[in-house]
């Protein structure tokens, strides 16, 4: 894991309360920090992942799993099938 990823792994803690996201942040950087360490600690790089897998991990962090899923496929971190059916970890 590099510096950058070290560094924004312990600034995203602050968003968490008892494991559980309090808030989604609206900036852009800070959301992308959230996102990037969703994305890593979610999900495993090389397997794919129906919707329903995608949501049911993104429920145990917050409940608007849907913005969150919206959010990792617009910033590439994850990608969806373009029939939506699976999705994998970018990268």
């Amino acid at each position: 894991m590099s510096d950058h990823e070290n560094s924004s792994s312990r600034g995203v803690e602050s968003l968490f309360s008892q494991g559980r996201l309090t808030t989604i942040p609206r900036k852009a950087a800070r959301r992308d920090q959230l996102l990037t360490h969703l994305a890593q600690t979610l999900f495993q790089p090389g397997r794919d992942y129906t919707e329903r897998e995608v949501n049911e991990a993104l429920l145990t962090v917050h409940d608007d799993y849907s913005a969150l899923r919206r959010y990792l496929v617009e910033a590439h971190l994850l990608v969806r099938t373009r029939d939506g059916s699976r999705y994998h970890r970018a990268g």
